[in-house]
């Protein structure tokens, strides 16, 4: 399956006491194009990266993972910086930009179409993402989205819910956290955040729930799923590795996603957090390759 990412690349930089600064690769949509490639499917990114040794480092380690990488590098490459004191707490300073050329991929026909994160709410590569929404939306058979939400970032919560809801009415997948739900919706119980969250327009909702598992739901047919039981090191990259196995999984699905039943949607659950589980067990959003599906 060819499949087109679009979404924010960054370094997040880990700054701690009495400790040199530690840099990544990073960005939810990276994230979720890194483990598609690692999982042996086809695809591409879009994104917004600059001309420096940043921007390097992250062309260099999504190619390592099989992403073909759609940008126009220049500038200085988007940064979220977390400086961690003695008890642990943190401040985050956020540099981004987000203004994504899409001239590489608008013309391709992708067989699913993934959006997320910060780039669904900045200005001006929102725009973008709603431009190849309409140029393709009708010629792709899976359309996902998880807007792992940032309030500091995204602006204030009457238009950053609005945009949301916009988004949620034209995918067919939606997945997020109960975090996120709880931002979004805040005066709703999870169950009704379900179904408002149906009420949108997806035909599969899945809202994670951290070590209490996950819900995954349609119209007609609801279930929960456990949480692997790992060793954590750390949750970096487990929504992440979620909507991977959502949607490599789902290609192989011979239901529509609107007609998945209880058996389905709990094969797919727990294959997601089984993956899940195989990230948290490392440090950092190293997701699963291929390989380690077999060990």
């Amino acid at each position: 399956m060819t499949t087109l990412v679009i979404g924010e690349a960054l370094i997040d930089i880990v700054a701690t006491p009495d400790a040199p600064d530690r840099y990544a690769p990073g960005g939810a949509p990276a994230n979720v194009a890194l483990g598609l490639g690692r999982l042996g499917d086809e695809v591409a990114l879009l994104t917004d990266l600059g001309n420096d040794f940043h921007g390097g480092f992250v062309l260099s380690h999504l190619r390592a993972s099989n992403v073909t990488v759609h940008a126009s590098p220049q500038g200085a490459t988007s940064t979220a910086r977390a400086t961690l004191s003695a008890d642990g707490s943190a401040e985050y300073d956020f540099h981004l930009r987000w203004n994504p050329d899409p001239t590489p991929v608008k013309d391709e026909r992708w067989e699913a179409l993934h959006i997320g994160s910060i780039a669904a709410f900045l200005s001006p590569g929102a725009a973008t993402i709603d431009d190849l929404l309409d140029d393709h939306r009708a010629s792709t058979r899976l359309v996902t989205f998880d807007p792992n939400i940032r309030p500091t970032i995204i602006g204030g919560h009457a238009a950053a819910l609005a945009r949301f809801e916009e988004l949620a009415a034209r995918v067919d997948v939606l997945k997020l956290s109960d975090v996120d739900a709880d931002w979004l919706y805040p005066d709703l119980a999870e169950e009704a955040q379900v179904d408002r969250l149906l009420g949108l327009g997806p035909d599969l909702v899945a809202m994670t729930r951290g070590g209490e598992g996950a819900i995954l739901a349609t119209a007609s047919a609801r279930v929960r799923v456990a949480s692997a039981r790992v060793d954590v090191a750390d949750t970096i990259g487990a929504g992440d590795t979620f909507m991977v196995s959502l949607i490599h999984d789902l290609h192989a699905a011979t239901s529509a996603v609107s007609d998945l039943g209880i058996a389905e949607l709990t094969s797919l659950g727990d294959m997601a957090s089984a993956l899940a589980g195989i990230t948290v067990g490392r440090i950092g959003a190293d997701l699963p390759w291929a390989a380690d599906l077999t060990n």
